[in-house]
């Protein structure tokens, strides 16, 4: 019975061992595998250094694989935003403004970003002084009309910012592996102790704008109302020469039916001729004195009197008055 029982003990000890090895050994495995292998998320770079020292860069999402004394560094390569503070700048004619940008960027070159900023702070950091730099010399190569002017010929503040972002895209590529996707600018104000001096100076300017726009539209005016004038001078003579022409024309037939009329009938027409000048100066309550021998009087005497042959048969001349 005892030696059944030894051997009993040895082989519960040797499945004891074997259990413990097993465990060793997985145990083992799933350290080294956690130390050999890593995942790369769809959102991410990752870079394998080897004490430091980059050596592999992965940049498609799945299972990588690396040296257990390796490390392994993610970048998020998703879109960011920074947004500067506020600084003062001097444009072309020594104003001084303050202005603000906002860069939207994202890693583009993870080895080089690794190399250079190490991470999303050193990013900004580099990114905020490209921006200064760059927006400051944006500002001291224009005039303050090119940025803040209603003048739709003298302003050019999206050229400027196209151009500023061009240059930050450039050099954040070449010197950080960094893309530049945007640039903007923020805000663009005067300092606060300059405002009120800035203020009336564009006030001042703008009254001087519109006292020249009240001048060019006066003399405009003067040329508008000149050529009207002379228009209607040209316009007013030929009707004038026109009317005369009719009137001409018009006593010309009326003389020639007064000459037909009187060819017709003579003494009638001496006698409306008579009565036309009588209407005209004997008037109601008018006193006259007249000759005995007016035709006036020959008519009142004498219903006759234009007939041609009054003369002949009443005894009474033509043209002399009736005798009693």
């Amino acid at each position: 019975m005892a030696p059944s029982g030894v051997l009993g003990a040895a082989s519960a000890a040797r499945s004891r061992g074997r259990i413990v090895v097993s465990v060793v050994t997985l145990a083992l495995a799933v350290a080294i595998g956690r130390l050999c292998f890593f995942t790369v998320d769809s959102a991410e770079y990752a870079i394998v250094t080897d004490f430091g020292k980059p050596t592999q860069v992965v940049t498609t999402p799945g299972l990588g694989f690396k040296y257990p004394y390796q490390s392994v560094r993610t970048f998020d390569r998703r879109l960011f935003v920074y947004a500067s503070s506020s600084s003062e700048f001097l444009t072309l004619e020594k104003t001084p403004v303050v202005a603000a940008g906002s860069v939207l960027w994202r890693v583009a070159d993870p080895k080089r970003f690794f190399e250079t900023v190490f991470d999303r702070a050193g990013a900004e950091s580099r990114l905020g002084d490209i921006l200064f730099a760059e927006l400051g010399a944006a500002v001291g190569r224009n005039p303050l009309g090119a940025l803040v002017s209603v003048d739709v010929t003298a302003y050019r503040a999206e050229a400027i910012v196209a151009e500023l972002a061009h240059r930050c895209r450039d050099i954040a590529q070449r010197d950080y592996g960094i893309e530049v996707v945007d640039v903007q600018l923020r805000s663009f104000d005067f300092p606060k102790q300059n405002r009120l001096r800035l203020y009336a100076r564009m006030k001042s300017e703008r009254g001087r704008m519109s006292m020249q726009y009240r001048s060019e539209g006066e003399e405009e005016g003067l040329k508008v109302r000149a050529v009207a004038e002379e228009e209607k001078a040209r316009i007013l003579g030929k009707a004038i020469e026109l009317s005369q022409q009719r009137r001409g024309e018009g006593d010309g037939e009326a003389a020639h039916i007064y000459a037909e009329a009187l060819g017709r009938a003579p003494d009638f027409y001496a006698f409306q001729r008579t009565m036309e000048a009588s209407r005209s100066f004997a008037h109601k309550g008018t006193t006259m004195v007249l000759p005995a021998d007016s035709p006036l009087f020959g008519v009142l005497f004498d219903s006759n009197y234009f007939n041609g042959t009054a003369a002949g048969g009443d005894g009474v001349a033509h043209g002399e008055a009736p005798k009693k």
